[in-house]
This record gives structure tokens, sequence and C-alpha cells, in this order.
């Protein structure tokens, strides 16, 4: 869009917006609007909104403007631009009542002076309602882009490439944790923006006693439809998750209660805190020197895994909108952990096409949900969780227990932790309002929660890692 009479028409069409979309003070909370509109599909007023942030907060001149139709933006918006004749990346993250919500977004340098692989923003603003980053455009892919294609489409050499990328990067954190764990205050914990991801989400800005948030929007006095039941939360909260023949200690209401009062953003000093990202999930991670290209066709010659140049393939982080250094140990790696592996493939981010591929039976027993379904990892996702045991979780834990920082309850915090992160980073009901679940990817999604916090009767995939990784003596 270009200044003079680009800028008077995009001014026009800002008037328009806030005419028409009430519920958001555009000039209280832009990035809020932008999402909302784009959430909309309403693309072209939600880009005259970026347009508009973009020259107030950094004089920049965009033009051609788009926004990225992006599954796994589930909370963010990103997009491609220029200025100045320079191809431009932006993105931002927002989080509703983040006005109420202490902590700072977007602290790239500390990741960089701390000796993480960490792509630093050209422009940054970390205003509250105005936080937006603006990178230099790459044309690499992302490392979930390249890992969806290897859920489709297995290839051994293509998955040890990157896997082994993902050791190195696991490498790299786990120096950085080793050498930036310390003790910290409560105070210290609380003021993390880390939490904005877990905990605060549970909270309603005002009512901070009481459980509320995204569970109370998501899921309470709502109904559930699952293949063959339809269910009313008060009634499924009670239920007993079988999964699979895996009989699961806790239900879902045991799940968020326990949640809201371990997860206390004052409660996760004891383990100390360090240097860390803190949402490093594969779409906020370029692959370097990758073994596709983009366009999906291979340069003549190559295989899918490998390069005419001999270097390996990097992981590069971007994105750290909870970047921090006092991020609790415990919860540093929660979010890669789910997100790059119990999320895929499909049923998170394409429940339309996890319906296509994945069956599910759903039946109520008395007191117990009976979910038979055949998802599953795939064999590359299986290899993530495998490096990330061995590269960061098993020496991340020996080391908080060597330095008597491990506290006796940290199998609970990781898994209710990692319970929050399907439930709470989007509704996971089917045909929610503004949703995309349908009735087979929301019980398997359910089924996967329940997997996550609650402690099976036999071993199911997380209790072998979680065993795996413990401390032994």
């Amino acid at each position: 869009m270009e200044r003079g009479r680009g800028q008077a028409a995009t001014d026009a069409r800002m008037a328009e917006i806030i005419v028409t979309d009430t519920t958001i003070d555009l000039a209280g909370a832009p990035v809020a609007l932008a999402r909302s509109l784009a959430k909309a599909g309403r693309m072209d007023e939600a880009a005259a909104v970026v347009v508009r942030l973009l020259d107030e907060q950094f004089g920049l001149a965009a033009n051609s403007m788009e926004i990225n139709s992006d599954i796994y933006s589930l909370n963010s918006l990103n997009g491609t631009f220029e200025a100045g004749g320079t191809p431009l990346f932006f993105k931002f993250h927002q989080e509703e009542n983040e006005g109420a919500i202490a902590g700072e977004y977007y602290r790239a340098r500390l990741l960089a002076d701390a000796g993480l692989p960490v792509d630093l923003p050209l422009h940054a603003s970390t205003e509250t309602g105005r936080q937006i980053l603006v990178y230099r455009r790459r044309t690499e892919l992302r490392f979930a882009d390249v890992l969806r294609r290897l859920d489709v489409t297995p290839d051994a050499a293509a998955e040890a490439e990157a896997i082994a990328a993902e050791d190195r990067l696991n490498a790299q954190l786990m120096a950085v944790f080793a050498f930036t764990l310390h003790p910290i205050a409560h105070e210290q914990s609380a003021a993390e923006p880390i939490h904005r991801l877990f905990h605060e989400r549970l909270v309603t800005p005002g009512e901070p006693g009481q459980i509320g948030g995204r569970f109370a929007t998501f899921y309470e006095n709502k109904h559930f439809q699952f293949p063959g039941l339809t269910i009313e939360w008060r009634d499924l909260k009670d239920l007993t998750f079988v999964v699979n023949g895996v009989r699961y200690d806790r239900t879902l209401g045991e799940l968020f209660d326990e949640a809201f009062v371990r997860l206390r953003t004052d409660q996760l000093a004891e383990s100390g805190g360090l240097t860390a990202h803190g949402d490093a999930h594969n779409a906020n991670v370029w692959y370097e020197r990758p073994p596709f290209v983009p366009g999906g066709r291979l340069p003549e010659g190559e295989s899918p895994g490998t390069s005419k140049d001999s270097s390996p393939a990097k992981l590069v982080m971007f994105d750290p909108a909870f970047a921090g250094t006092h991020v609790p140990a415990l919860l540093a790696e929660v979010k890669t952990t789910f997100h790059n592996v119990f999320a895929h493939p499909l049923w998170l981010y394409e429940p339309g096409e996890a319906a296509k591929v994945f069956r599910a039976e759903v039946f109520r027993v008395g007191d117990t949900l009976r979910i038979d379904h055949d998802w599953t990892p795939s064999r590359v996702r299986l290899g993530l969780l495998e490096s990330k045991a061995a590269h960061v979780w098993r020496p991340l834990l020996a080391l908080l227990a060597k330095r008597g920082m491990l506290p006796p309850d940290w199998r609970r915090v990781v898994k209710l932790a990692l319970f929050l992160c399907p439930t709470l980073v989007m509704n996971l009901r089917a045909s929610a309002e503004g949703g995309s679940h349908n009735p087979i990817s929301s019980a398997i999604g359910l089924a996967t929660a329940a997997c996550m916090g609650a402690e099976p009767d036999k071993p199911d995939a997380l209790s072998a890692l979680l065993e795996a990784v413990t401390p032994q003596g």
C-alpha cells in the first residue's frame, strides 16, 4: 500500500473498521483488532490495521501487505510485506486481557546473548496491545512445514536429517539451561510471561481466586459432541477416561482444578529459573538448509534427505513472545514437547483432515468414558520425543536433582502443564463458535489431554518418557 493517496484510503478504511467492529478499541489494541478481523476472514481490513500499526510504531511504509492463512497461528498473526524495497515478515502473539497481565513480551536479545540460535527482529514493539516483530523475509521453510510433509509422506533419510537438527538444537538448549539455572524468588517466577501460556489462561481478570478464563469460555456449562455421544460438561467433568484400554486416574474436572492450584505463577520457583524461549514449537523455528525447498520441488539430482552442501541442517528460533531469564525450569520445554509431538499428525491443527484419516469411538458406561481411536504420533514425531528426552529432559531433571531444586511432585507439574497445552490453546469442543473441531478430532483431543494430565494404570507413551528421564538415586 502506497503512502499519500493510499494512506488516505487506509485512514478511511480504519474509520470503517472502528464503526463496524465496536468490541475492540483500535487505539488501545490494534493487534487484537487485526487478529479478530483475520479470524473473521476480513483479511483486507486486518492488513489495513497492520499497515497503520507498522507506520505508527516504526515509520515503515508497508506495501504489498499479505496476511498469511496459517494453521499454526492459533493465538497469533503473521504475514509479509515490503518497505523501502525490502521484503519483510511480521508476526505478533496476542492474548486476551493482556493489559491485566504482568511480564514483558519479545526479549529476543537475551536469548542471543545466552548463545541460543534465534532470529533477531529488525524492529520490535513490546507495548501492550501494539506488540509486533518485523523480520527480514526468509525463503527457508519452518520446521513445522518440513515435519508436516514427513507426517504424511515418511522418508527415512529426511527424518534422520530432521532429528539430527533437533538433536543439535536440544544440546544447545541444555547447555544454556545448565549455565543459566539459578534460584529464583516467587516474585521472579510470577513476573515471567511464560505463565500466559498456562495458569493465566485459567484466570478471569479481577477474579484471581477462582478458576475461569479460557476454561470457563471453552468448556464450563457447555455441551460436547463425540461420535455417537452428546454430553454436557456437568456430566463429562466427573467421568473417568479409559483411552484405548488404559484407565486414567483423574477426571477432566479434577485436572483443571489441580492445575489451577499447582501451576499458580508464584508456585513454581522451587525448581529454579533459567533463560529460555518458552514457546519454541516448530512453527516458531526456521529450518536452515532444509532437505525440502519452497514449493515442494527439489533441485535436480537431490533426494529429500540430502543437500549438495555437506553442512548439516540447522534450527533457528524466532517469535520469542514468552522468553525470559527466570523461566521456571519445569515449564521451559513443556510447550515444545507437547506441540511438536503429541499435537501431530493433524488432529490439533487440521481437525478436518484428521476426521478423514482417523477413527474414534466413544462410549459412556456409568462413570467411565471409553474412547477408542487409532491416532498415534508419527515416526518422526516419536523421534523428536526421544531427542527431547535424551538431550533436555533427562539432563535437566538430573541437574535439578543434583542441586536440590527438583520438587517431589515435579512429575505432576510437568503433566499438568502438558494437559493445559491442548485444552487452553484452542477450544477442543466440536462445533464450538469460532472453532474448527469435529466430533472425531474432539474425542482424540480430549483423550490426548487426559493422557497428558492423568496417571495411567499401565504404561503409555508419556509415562514411558517420564520413567526414562526420572533421576536415579
